[in-house]
C-alpha cells in the first residue's frame, strides 16, 4: 500500500483498504458508525473516497479492526496524510465535480456519450466560456473565469506525452448542430473536433439523428477505468447540484455494454468527420 499523488485517488484507495479491513472483520458499516459514535453515511463516504480521512481516524478504525501490523498501521495513516492535500484545482475555490477532476486525472481510459454539448476535454476556449457563461447560472466574473481555466487546464491530460489519457467519444448529433455562444463559435469548435479525431488515442463517433431511439436516450454518462485493471471501473453521472458514482461491477458492466451499443449504431470515425465538416458548412452559412 503506498499513497498517491492525487488526493482523490489516494481516498479511493485507502478507503477500499480500510473497507477490506472491515469486512475481514466480520462488520457492518452500520456496527462501525455506531462504535464510533457517527453516522453511517459518514463511514461508507470514507469508505468511497468521497471525503478525506485523518490519521486520528484511521488509526482508531485499525484498532477497532483488530490491525497490530505497525507497518500496515503507518502505511495506512500515511495514506490518510497523503489523501488529505489539496489537488491541483483546489486551488481555484470550491468546485461542484471535483472528485470528478481527481479520478480524470488518474484515469488510463474514458467513454463518454454526449448528448447535448461537446465534452469538457475536447472544447476549445471559446465554446467552452460560452457553455459555462450561459447554462452555469454564476454571481461573479471571478467565478466563471475559474470554472473556465479549470477546465482547460484538465484537458492537459489527453496531451501528456507519456501517457495520454484514450478517449472515446460518441456525440449525439444534437451536440453538433446546437449554437453555443454563435455559429462562428461552433465552426471553431467543430474544426477543433475534427483535428483532435485524428489523434491516436481519440476516437469520436457521431450518433446521426436517423439512428432514431437509442439507449443513451436516459441521458449523459461517462466510464473511467485506470491502468492495469481493464475490469474496475467507474460510472460518473453529472448532475446539475450533485454528482453520481456508480462503482458496483455489475453496473459498470451494464454501462459498459450500453456504451457498446451506442459505438455499434453510430457512425465510424471516418464518416464522422466527414459528417462533421457537412455540419461545419451549415454554421458557415448561418453566420453569413
Amino acid at each position: 500500500m503506498v499513497a498517491n499523488s492525487n488526493p482523490t485517488v489516494g481516498r479511493r484507495r485507502l478507503g477500499a483498504e480500510l473497507r477490506l479491513l472491515r469486512q475481514a472483520r466480520g462488520l457492518k458499516s452500520t456496527e462501525v458508525a455506531e462504535r464510533l459514535m457517527v453516522s453511517q453515511p459518514k463511514i461508507s463516504h470514507l469508505e468511497n473516497g468521497r471525503r478525506a480521512i485523518s490519521p486520528r481516524d484511521v488509526r482508531d478504525l485499525c484498532v477497532m479492526y483488530g490491525v497490530t501490523d505497525p507497518q500496515v498501521i503507518d502505511s495506512l495513516m500515511e495514506m490518510a496524510r497523503e489523501s488529505g492535500r489539496p489537488g491541483w484545482w483546489n486551488r481555484y475555490g470550491d468546485l461542484p465535480n471535483s472528485v470528478y477532476i481527481g479520478l480524470e486525472t488518474d484515469a488510463a481510459s474514458l467513454h463518454t456519450y454526449a448528448p447535448l454539448v461537446i465534452p469538457d476535454l475536447l472544447q476549445t476556449p471559446a465554446y467552452a466560456g460560452a457553455v459555462i457563461e450561459e447554462t452555469v447560472p454564476l454571481p461573479t466574473a471571478e467565478q466563471a473565469s475559474a470554472r473556465l481555466k479549470v477546465r482547460l487546464r484538465r484537458q492537459h491530460r489527453i496531451y501528456a506525452p507519456a501517457c495520454p489519457l484514450r478517449l472515446w467519444v460518441v456525440l449525439d448529433e444534437t451536440a453538433l448542430r446546437r449554437v453555443v455562444g454563435s455559429p462562428d463559435i461552433m465552426r471553431g469548435q467543430l474544426e477543433h473536433l475534427n483535428a483532435l479525431s485524428d489523434e491516436p488515442h481519440i476516437t469520436v463517433q457521431v450518433l446521426p439523428y436517423a439512428v432514431g431511439a437509442h439507449p443513451g436516450l436516459s441521458g449523459q454518462f461517462s466510464i473511467l477505468r485506470v491502468a492495469g485493471n481493464a475490469q474496475a471501473g467507474v460510472v460518473y453521472l453529472e448532475r446539475f447540484t450533485s454528482d453520481l458514482y456508480l462503482e458496483k461491477a455489475s453496473d459498470v458492466q451494464r454501462y459498459g455494454v450500453m456504451y457498446d451499443h451506442l459505438q455499434a449504431q453510430a457512425l465510424d470515425p471516418d464518416l464522422t468527420r466527414r459528417f462533421i465538416t457537412d455540419v461545419i458548412k451549415s454554421h458557415i452559412e448561418a453566420s453569413c
